[in-house]
């Protein structure tokens, strides 16, 4: 049949190249690539003038491999973040070359000159990072047509002129942050079209005028900083009872409020809506009425008289401008020296450091509040549900761990022993901006628990810590953006308890840790500390349950300037993936701290950090890392005098040694069953 024919090979000539147009990959797009390399290259000439900083920044390389740079799926550059990398350049406009940008982090660096306006190129970009430079010049009103952004960090730089009303077009925007700089002018109202901001920090520059009621009416507005201006006339009473904690006001003198303590009462004279342009101190001029318009009986003025109320008004309009300008400039000058100079003054080419501690003080005393200024999430797209889950005065913003820890530097890492810490779960030295010293724990987020419930929950009980003889935690931050979350502890000055075995006798350890020999009596307390802290960590309480730390170690044990001691790591396996803690127990299972029954259960007890415990008090009476209890202590170990550490000399106490010797050997049995709980540790050491 006709139908059943095959058909002729010239027939089917079309019906192959069409298939072969849909099977074929899509050409590469060479140019837009190019273009990508050639705006990379320029923006590394322009940001790193010495050629120095950014090696891995070379025509010919895959620019998906430059320090700094990522990619998305396609190929295309998604993130540039090279904050704290000491650049000392520009940001050129070649930096709109980067199409698919959606992060540009820029933070903490020393870049001068102006904020391209070229930037409103970049349609993608989410989050905008050029805090903590010399940037100077007006902020680009051309930002305001970047309708992807969600966090403008500009703040700690240099800027002047107007904040650009432009802005109240991003509607996607969730941080506005451009304190310390020298902007001047009023605060927009269009700053009240944004339904997204929960953050504007506008705090000292030296901005006049009143505060737009628009922005009491902002839906998810939570922090609003406008201390250290020149502001004048009422707080919108909307705001203030909404904020609360959150509304920072301070040194604004002719501000005025109901409810604020530091305002004083309005007058007549101070309500005047905001939103509305007055005459005169607005700059606008009076109205006149036309020829032919209203007036008396409808006759239109005189020629003269129209001139007269012309003049009139432009030396009205003119004084008013003069006397503003005095005021705000004697206001500026005087809040400047009060804060200890000028915010955006710099002391070789960085910031002011004592307006950075002016404002850092200004901050430490919201910072009990709900919503202080460490409870900002400054990174778009947060850890959303530890907002809801967690208290908020345990918040600390990203910005101020990166600040306090040199953006990660290698030198505020802690712990390091030859080797470099793996990057997702160090911990690094800082100073917060109020000079409290913290550790910080940096956790990538395939460290953590993937269940976030469970995330949250271990958090929690962290948080709870509250001991004489546990590390507490004094904060913590995640950023689902960064995707890495940072533990903040109160750091703790003399080190870890290893540092101070294997001294020698001129009082250097053999691992070079710098420690020195400990006396007796030091040694006692420490071991006391000890138990007391593993006491309250097994102890069921109303505030927290029973928990068993697992993983104690003479690393684990910190001492401050006291030579107390605190017990780190607590609780961290309700956090971490299973995998890091296992591989964390190999280290304490190599230096003979893992109980012996967990090779055949694989299970941790309260029993196995009592093991721990034993050969910790072992290492303290020897003085040795190195210690094995089951040849020291429960065979031919010898006598009391030979495990006593031979560098106290024969300054210690016989009888105590031996009762030290009693509890490790106690501690350290084989069968779990034969050893003490804390409970009745605590109470052997009570008598010594």
């Amino acid at each position: 049949m006709a139908s059943a024919r095959l058909a002729s090979p010239t027939s089917l000539i079309p019906l192959l190249l069409l298939l072969c147009l849909c099977a074929a990959p899509p050409p590469p797009s060479r140019a837009a690539d190019d273009g990508e390399v050639r705006a990379l290259l320029a923006l590394r000439a322009a940001l790193d003038p010495t050629g120095r900083l950014l090696p891995s920044w070379a025509p010919g390389r895959d620019p998906c491999g430059f320090e700094g740079v990522a990619c998305d799926a396609r190929g295309a550059v998604a993130n540039v973040s090279l904050q704290g990398k000491g650049l000392a350049g520009t940001l050129p406009p070649a930096v709109a070359g980067l199409r698919s940008l959606t992060g540009l982090y820029l933070h903490y660096n020393a870049l001068r000159g102006p904020v391209p306006r070229e930037l409103a190129a970049l349609a993608a970009l989410t989050d905008l990072y050029l805090d903590v430079n010399n940037f100077s010049g007006p902020i680009p009103p051309e930002i305001g047509a970047m309708p992807s952004l969600q966090v403008v960090q500009l703040c700690y730089n240099q800027l002047t002129g107007s904040i650009p009303t432009q802005l109240g077009n991003l509607t996607r925007l969730t941080v506005l942050a451009l304190q310390s700089n020298r902007l001047t002018g009023a605060i927009p109202a269009s700053l009240g079209d944004l339904p997204l901001l929960a953050r504007l920090d506008l705090s000292f520059n030296a901005l006049f005028g009143s505060i737009p009621v628009r922005l009491a009416r902002l839906p998810r507005l939570a922090a609003l900083d406008v201390r250290n201006n020149s502001l004048t006339g009422s707080v919108p009473a909307e705001l203030a009872a909404r904020l609360q904690a959150g509304f920072q006001y301070g040194n604004n003198s002719d501000l005025c409020g109901a409810g604020l303590p530091a305002l004083r009462p309005c007058t007549p004279a101070d309500l005047i809506d905001p939103d509305r342009p007055q005459p005169f101190s607005a700059g606008i001029a009076p109205q006149v009425t036309p020829p032919g318009g209203g007036g008396s009986g409808g006759r239109a003025p005189s020629t003269k008289a129209l001139a007269a109320v012309v003049v009139v008004a432009v030396v009205l309009l003119v004084a008013t401008a003069a006397g503003l300008f005095a005021l705000s400039w004697r206001r500026w000058r005087a809040q400047s020296a009060a804060a200890g100079g000028s915010p955006s003054t710099t002391s070789g080419g960085r910031c002011s450091t004592d307006a950075a501690k002016a404002a850092a003080a200004g901050a430490a005393s919201a910072r009990k509040g709900a919503s202080s200024a460490l409870a900002s999430l400054e990174y778009s797209n947060a850890w959303d549900p530890l907002a809801d889950a967690l208290s908020q005065s345990m918040w600390i913003s990203t910005e101020e761990v990166e600040s306090a820890t040199r953006y990660f530097s290698e030198l505020n890492l802690l712990g390091k022993r030859g080797r470099k810490k793996v990057a997702a779960a160090a911990t690094y030295r800082g100073t917060l901006r109020d000079d409290t010293p913290v550790a910080v724990r940096r956790l990538g987020k395939t460290c953590c628990r993937q269940e976030e419930a469970e995330f949250v929950g271990g958090l929690k009980l962290l948080a709870e810590l509250r001991h004489d003889n546990v590390v507490a935690l004094r904060g913590f931050c995640c950023s689902r953006a960064r995707g890495e979350c940072f533990l903040v502890y109160d750091f703790v000055p003399n080190g870890s308890l290893s540092q101070f075995l294997d001294v020698d006798g001129t009082g250097d350890t053999a691992g070079g840790g710098g420690g020195r020999v400990l006396g007796w009596s030091t040694r006692i307390s420490i071991i006391k500390g000890i138990a007391k802290g593993i006491e309250y960590l097994h102890s069921t309480r109303p505030s927290k349950p029973g928990l068993v730390h697992q993983n104690i170690s003479a690393d684990k044990v910190l001492l401050d300037y006291t030579y107390r001691p605190l017990i780190s790591g607590c609780g961290l396996h309700k956090l971490l993936v299973d995998d890091l803690v296992f591989s964390t127990l190999k280290a304490s299972a190599a230096m003979g701290y893992l109980a012996p029954e967990y090779t055949t259960v694989g299970r941790f007890s309260e029993k196995s950090d009592v093991y721990a415990f034993g050969v910790i008090v072992l290492q303290v009476l020897t003085g040795k890392r190195k210690v094995t209890p089951t040849t020291q202590l429960h065979g031919d170990g010898g006598g009391v005098d030979e495990l006593v550490d031979g560098n106290l000399q024969g300054s210690y106490t016989a009888a105590e040694a031996a009762v030290l010797v009693k509890i490790a050997s106690a501690c350290t049995s084989e069968n779990p069953d034969q050893r003490p709980t804390m409970e009745e540790l605590l109470r052997e050491l009570s008598t010594i």
